[in-house]
C-alpha cells in the first residue's frame, strides 16, 4: 500500500467540511494536512476559526486543531502543503467552478461536494457502488485541462441517495416511472436547531433547486460513457417533491414505482441484499458491508434508528408493497451528511486512490 496522500479540506469550517475533518482523523489513506476557507478565517487556527460553529457531535480532531486556516484562493500554498483537495466551499456557481479548475489544473486531484461540476461532460458523478465505470472520462478531462495528475470529481446530491440505489438493481425490470417525495434534514441545509430555531415543530414544503436534481441527477448517474464523456440516460422518468423537516441528520424518501416487467417482492428484496460494487469488493475503508439494508417491520427505517447503519454510509429501505396507481412503493432512508456528502466524497477519494487515479 502506498504511503498516505496529504489531503485540505477546503471549505473546512462549514458543516460538510467540518465532517471532512473528522472522517481524515487516522484515516489508513489519507491524512490532513491542510485547511482552507475564505479570507476572512485565513491566518487563524483551525480551532479558532470554527469556535461557536462546530457542529460535530465529536470534538475537533486534535491533529485538525491547531492547522493554520489558509485562504482558500491561495492555491500555491495549498499545493505545498497537500496532494489532493476535498473540496466543500459555499460560493457562488460561477466561483466554484473557476476555483476546482484552478486547483485541478495545479495538478491536484479534487473529490468535490459541490454541485457546480456535476453536470461538466468530463467530470465523473459518482455512486462508487453504481457507476465507477465515469471515471474513465478523467482522461478526457485531463486533455482538457492539459493535466498529467489533476483532475476533478464529484460525488450527487444528498437526496438522491435515499432511493437511487434502490432504482438501480430494479432498472433491468424496465423501471417506467418514478414517484419521490423526499423528507429533508436540517443539517443538509447546514444547520443545527441551534442556528435555525424557526424549524422546530415546523415543515418547509420548498428547498430551492432541490426537486431539478433529485429528477436530473439519476439520469447522470445511470448514462453511459460515449466518446469520453458522460451522456445521460433518457429514462425513466422522474417527478418529486422536496420538504424540509425537522430532523438533525438522514433524508428519507417515499417512493412510487412503475415497470415494464413487474418484478415480484421477493425478487426486489433479494436484488436489494445482493447489491454491492467496487468498495465492498476491493474492502474501502468507508464501505458499508452491505450496501443495501431491507428492514421487514412495518415501521422501519427510521431515521433516529436507522441513518447511523454502518457508520452512516449503509442505505435502508423499508414498507415494500404493492400500489393501487403503481406497481410497487417503498421507503428509503440515506444519512445526507455522511453518505450523501462528506462520506460519499472520502468513498469516492478511496475508490480513486486504490485504482490508481491519484498517482
Amino acid at each position: 500500500m502506498r504511503e498516505k496522500m496529504r489531503a485540505c479540506v477546503v471549505g473546512a469550517t462549514g458543516m460538510v467540511g467540518q465532517r471532512f475533518v473528522t472522517l481524515l482523523e487516522g484515516h489508513p489513506y489519507f491524512e490532513l494536512t491542510a485547511v482552507a476557507a475564505s479570507a476572512r478565517s485565513a491566518g487563524a487556527k483551525y480551532s479558532d476559526a470554527v469556535a461557536g460553529r462546530w457542529k460535530m457531535k465529536t470534538g475537533i480532531p486534535a491533529g485538525a486543531a491547531d492547522l493554520t486556516v489558509i485562504d482558500a484562493a491561495d492555491v500555491d500554498e495549498i499545493k505545498k502543503r497537500a496532494d489532493m483537495i476535498f473540496c466543500a466551499v459555499d460560493m457562488k456557481k460561477d466561483e466554484i467552478l473557476a476555483l476546482e479548475e484552478k486547483y485541478a489544473r495545479a495538478e491536484l486531484p479534487v473529490v468535490s461536494n459541490n454541485s457546480a461540476n456535476r453536470w461538466t461532460p468530463d467530470v465523473p458523478m459518482v455512486v462508487p457502488e453504481i457507476n465507477p465505470d465515469h471515471l474513465e472520462v478523467i482522461k478526457t478531462q485531463r486533455a482538457r485541462l492539459g493535466t498529467k495528475r489533476g483532475f476533478i470529481a464529484v460525488k450527487p446530491n444528498c437526496s438522491i441517495q435515499s432511493y437511487v440505489p434502490m432504482l438501480t438493481p430494479l432498472l433491468k425490470y424496465g423501471v417506467r416511472e418514478v414517484v419521490a417525495t423526499t423528507y429533508q434534514a436540517i443539517s443538509g441545509a447546514g444547520k443545527n436547531f441551534e442556528s435555525w430555531p424557526e424549524m422546530i415543530d415546523n415543515v418547509i414544503p420548498y428547498i430551492g433547486g432541490e426537486e431539478e436534481k433529485s429528477e436530473r441527477e439519476p439520469l447522470r448517474i445511470w448514462g453511459k460513457v460515449e466518446n469520453g464523456v458522460v451522456v445521460p440516460a433518457e429514462s425513466p422518468l422522474i417527478t418529486t417533491q422536496c420538504i424540509r423537516v425537522p430532523v438533525t441528520d438522514g433524508h428519507t424518501a417515499a417512493v412510487f414505482v412503475n415497470f415494464g416487467n413487474k418484478p415480484s417482492k421477493e425478487e426486489i428484496i433479494a436484488d436489494w441484499r445482493a447489491m454491492k460494487g467496487l468498495p465492498q469488493e476491493l474492502g474501502l475503508p468507508s464501505a458499508p458491508e452491505h450496501f443495501i439494508t431491507y428492514f421487514d417491520e412495518p415501521d422501519r427505517p427510521q431515521t433516529r434508528l436507522d441513518r447511523d447503519l454502518y457508520g452512516g454510509m449503509g442505505v435502508s429501505a423499508g414498507r415494500l408493497r404493492e400500489d393501487s396507481l403503481f406497481d410497487w412503493k417503498f421507503v428509503g432512508l440515506s444519512h445526507n451528511t455522511l453518505r450523501g456528502a462528506a462520506g460519499g466524497g472520502m468513498l469516492t477519494a478511496e475508490l480513486l486512490f486504490r485504482l490508481g487515479w491519484m498517482d
